[in-house]
């Protein structure tokens, strides 16, 4: 196959699933990659933050309902793509939207050194920012 040739095939079977400028990168951090998976209707983890560092996930099968602090609860679903800022922003929810089907998404943490994968939100944080679960909008 000539150079030519793999580049077409490489720009013909890319599709680009999202394209973000992170808010911050640590110059030495490290990067993981996992898969989570919940049952059908669970509501997933508590709040929490990343504070090494942003995140960008990949909806493998289901449907998760997402939120981070400052915009409202939405939906994605299987073959969509979402990130959250990391840092002191808030991951609120990522439940299963579903009470049919398991959730199965893929995550990609940006991580500085030293910093832990995710720390859950203290009870008296939580309820000082108000936050209270709720579903998404549904569309007309």
């Amino acid at each position: 196959m000539s150079n030519q040739d793999a580049y077409d095939k490489a720009r013909d079977t890319l599709t680009e699933l999202q394209s973000i400028t992170p808010p911050f990168l640590a110059a030495d951090g490290n990067v993981m990659t996992v898969r989570i998976e919940y049952p059908p209707g669970d509501p997933g983890i508590p709040p929490h933050r990343h504070p090494g560092g942003p995140c960008f996930g990949y909806i493998l099968e289901g449907e998760m309902v997402f939120e981070v602090q400052g915009e409202p609860p939405r939906v994605v679903t299987a073959g969509e793509a979402f990130w959250e800022p990391g840092g002191d922003v808030i991951h609120y929810q990522d439940a299963n939207n579903r009470t049919d089907t398991p959730l199965r998404f893929v995550v990609t943490m940006i991580m500085a050194p030293g910093q832990p994968m995710l720390v859950f939100l203290e009870d008296e944080e939580l309820k000082q920012s108000g936050w209270v679960r709720r579903s998404p909008a549904r569309s007309t």
